[in-house]
C-alpha cells in the first residue's frame, strides 16, 4: 500500500501537462509564423515585406502590455475557465487573420492574440506546479514549457512549408480549427484551482520585495536579451561567415540541442536547480566564444549545440525558480517574466541592430559577455538568499 501511494506521488498527470505544452507550442507559432511567411503575406494583402514583419512586432507589444495588469486584474477568477478563454482566444484571432483582407484588422487581431499569450504564459508555469506534488514541480514545469521549442524547431518550418504549399491564410485557418480542438482537450484533462483570495491579494512591489523574484527577473532579462541579440542577427552573421546558405539548418541544429536540454533539465531541475542554472549561464558564454572568433563551419556547428543546450532549458528553469519563489503569487510572478521576456526579445532586436550597424557583425557575439556576467552575478547572489519559512524557494 505505501509504494501504491509512492507511485501514484511520483506519477506525473501528462495528459494535462501536454495541453498546456500544446498551448504554449500554438502560443509560439501564432507569434513567429508570419516570419515564415512574409513573401506570402505581403503579395496577399499588397504591403511590403516591412509591413507584414509587423505582425510579429504588435503581437509583442499586445503580450508586454497586458500581461500584468491581466494577470493582475483576473488574479480571483477560477483557474482553468481563465486558461481556457486565454487559449479560446487563438481561434478567433487566427481566424480574423486567415479571412481578412485588411491589414488594420489583421494588426488588431494580432495584438489580441498577443493579449491572449501575455495572460496564457503567465498562468502556464503556476498552473503545471499546480498539479503535482511539491518535489516534482520542476519536472512539470519542464514538460509544459515544450512546446516553445518543438513550435520554434518543428512547428514553424512545417508551417512555413504548408503556408508555401497551400497559402499562408490556410495556415493560420489550421491553427484556428486545432485550437478549437485544444480547448476541448485542456477542459477534458485540466483540474481547476480557485484564484487568489481577497485577503491574499498583494502589490507588484510586494512580490519583486519577496526573496529571490528580483534577483530571477534579473537573470531571465541578461540572459534572453543576450540571446535574441544573437539570434536575431544569425542570418547575417552567418552570412559574414560564408554560411548563409546554412541558416536553415544552424536554426535547425539549434533547436534540436534545446530539445535535448529540455529533457535534460526536466529530469534533473527538482534536485539541482541552482546548478543548473549556473550551468547554463557558463554554457552560454563558452558557445558565444567559437561565434565571437569565428573559424570552420564545424567550430560555428559545435558553439551552436552548446547554444542549443543552453538555451532550451532556461525557461525552465527561471520559471520554474519564480514558481517556487513566489508560492501563492506564482501567476503575478510569471507575468512579470512574460514582461520582462518580452522587453529582452524586443531589446536584443534594438541593440543587436545598433551593434550590427555601429560595431559590424563580429561584434554581437562579444556583447553577450557583458549580460551573462550579469546573469552570472544575479545567479550567484540569488543562490545566497536563504529559503523562506514557508520552503517555497530553492533557487
Amino acid at each position: 500500500m505505501t509504494a501504491l501511494v509512492a507511485s501514484r506521488r511520483d506519477s506525473l498527470p501528462l495528459p494535462g501537462l501536454l495541453a498546456l505544452a500544446a498551448s504554449g507550442f500554438l502560443t509560439i507559432l501564432t507569434e513567429a509564423l508570419p516570419a515564415g511567411l512574409l513573401p506570402q503575406i505581403a503579395q496577399g494583402l499588397t504591403i511590403s515585406q516591412a509591413m507584414a514583419g509587423q505582425m510579429i512586432t504588435i503581437y509583442a507589444l499586445g503580450s508586454l502590455l497586458a500581461a500584468i495588469p491581466l494577470t493582475k486584474a483576473t488574479q480571483h477568477w477560477p483557474r482553468r475557465p481563465l486558461l481556457l478563454l486565454a487559449i479560446a482566444g487563438f481561434a478567433g484571432v487566427n481566424l480574423v487573420t486567415a479571412l481578412s483582407s485588411s491589414y488594420a484588422v489583421i494588426m488588431g487581431a494580432r495584438f489580441l492574440a498577443g493579449v491572449s499569450a501575455g495572460l496564457l504564459w503567465a498562468l502556464l508555469a503556476g498552473y503545471a506546479g499546480r498539479m503535482v506534488p511539491a518535489h516534482l514541480q520542476g519536472r512539470a514545469i519542464a514538460i509544459a514549457m515544450v512546446g516553445t521549442p518543438l513550435a520554434l524547431s518543428i512547428g514553424l518550418p512545417a508551417g512555413t512549408w504548408l503556408g508555401a504549399l497551400v497559402g499562408w491564410r490556410v495556415s493560420f485557418g489550421i491553427m484556428s480549427g486545432l485550437t478549437v480542438l485544444l480547448v476541448g482537450w485542456a477542459w477534458l484533462t485540466l483540474p481547476d484551482f480557485a484564484g487568489v483570495r481577497k485577503s491574499q491579494s498583494v502589490s507588484l512591489v510586494h512580490v519583486l520585495t519577496i526573496p529571490r523574484v528580483a534577483t530571477t527577473l534579473l537573470v531571465t532579462l541578461g540572459f534572453v536579451l543576450a540571446h535574441n541579440i544573437l539570434y536575431t542577427y544569425i542570418a547575417p552573421f552567418l552570412a559574414q561567415v560564408g554560411m548563409a546558405a546554412e541558416t536553415g539548418r544552424v536554426l535547425l541544429v539549434f533547436g534540436v540541442a534545446a530539445l535535448a536540454s529540455i529533457w535534460v533539465v526536466g529530469v534533473l531541475v527538482d534536485r539541482h536547480l541552482h546548478r543548473l542554472t549556473m550551468a547554463a549561464i557558463v554554457l552560454f558564454a563558452v558557445a558565444a566564444l567559437p561565434l565571437a572568433f569565428g573559424g570552420t563551419s564545424l567550430v560555428i556547428y559545435g558553439g551552436v549545440v552548446l547554444w542549443g543546450l543552453a538555451f532550451g532549458g532556461a525557461a525552465t528553469l527561471f520559471q520554474t525558480a519564480l514558481a517556487e519563489s513566489a508560492g501563492h503569487h506564482a501567476d503575478i510572478a510569471q507575468s512579470m517574466i512574460v514582461t520582462v521576456w518580452n522587453l529582452a526579445i524586443a531589446g536584443g532586436g534594438l541593440a543587436g541592430g545598433l551593434i550590427l550597424e555601429g560595431l559590424g557583425v563580429k561584434a554581437l557575439a562579444w556583447s553577450v559577455m557583458p549580460l551573462l556576467l550579469l546573469s552570472f552575478y544575479a545567479a550567484r547572489l540569488s543562490g545566497r538568499v536563504k529559503p523562506d519559512l514557508d520552503g517555497i524557494s530553492r533557487m
